[in-house]
């Protein structure tokens, strides 16, 4: 199991992270994309990088926003697992469609 980050680690770890918000044990970001396909070609992106790391995100998708959140349940916080995750999202968004 991943060892629980303490706040001291997440507050570090958040410098590195932009746009990402820390709140209720995990760290979320809101995506905005230009309409419904792209958003969902992102998510889709996303879901094999994290079934590949074997941890998942919560998604929520509202038209063409879309919400992840990250935290690792079995350690009851976050650990280094969702910053890896958060840093491999955000090289999706910057790779070039």
């Amino acid at each position: 199991m991943a060892e629980k980050l303490s706040s001291t680690e997440i507050q570090q770890r958040m410098k590195e992270l932009s746009g990402w918000q820390w709140a209720d044990n995990a760290i979320r970001k809101q995506y905005v994309f230009e309409s419904f396909m792209p958003a969902i070609q992102f998510v889709n992106r996303v879901a094999e990088l994290a079934e590949a790391a074997d941890h998942h995100p919560d998604i929520t998708i509202n038209y063409r926003k879309v919400m992840m959140a990250l935290s690792t349940h079995s350690a009851g916080g976050l650990t280094q697992k969702d910053f890896s995750l958060a840093e491999g999202i955000e090289g999706v968004v910057a790779e070039p469609r």
